[in-house]
């Protein structure tokens, strides 16, 4: 397997079915043994389904993890974990056992077809800032400009 230096990425991962803080468990422990070493978790937020909102609310956390891998491994296998937990894609945004979403991968920008890092999507959603801003409140967001505490504030001010 391809290696690069040691990087930090940063993981949302989010579930809405079955017993969501057991499946988040698992998850975060194979993260941990197939992606690297986890440094900081979040605490488990409670949050309403964005998107799609006919659907049980969301257990998100985040975490950092140290990892050599590059990002499309990540994207690998996270999509495998997911699998292998039991997701199942039917709609977008819909409800799921498991979802691992790659915020940052350090200061790294990547658009591909299959992986836009950092996340497109972040600043729209406090389900993802809220425990990012807990264990990194002063990363900047490499596109934007701005910490991750000043992104929340502003959304919860516009919100």
């Amino acid at each position: 397997m391809q290696t690069s230096n040691l990087q930090i990425v940063y993981l949302l991962l989010g579930s809405n079915l079955g017993n969501r803080k057991e499946i988040l468990d698992k998850a975060i422990n194979l993260l941990s043994q197939k992606v690297g070493v986890i440094i900081l978790r979040s605490k488990d937020y409670e949050t309403a389904p964005w998107g799609v909102t006919n659907q049980p609310d969301f257990l998100n956390l985040v975490v950092s993890i140290q990892t050599r891998l590059k990002p499309l491994q990540i994207l690998e296998i996270t999509q495998s974990i997911e699998n292998q937990l039991g997701r199942i894609r039917k709609e977008k945004w819909g409800a799921r056992l498991i979802d691992i979403d790659i915020l940052f991968y350090g200061n790294e920008i990547i658009d591909e077809p299959n992986l836009k890092i950092p996340h497109p999507l972040l600043q729209e959603r406090d389900f993802a800032l809220s425990p990012l801003a807990e264990i990194a409140p002063d990363f900047v967001h490499p596109v934007l400009g701005e910490t991750i505490s000043e992104l929340r504030e502003k959304l919860i001010s516009i919100s």
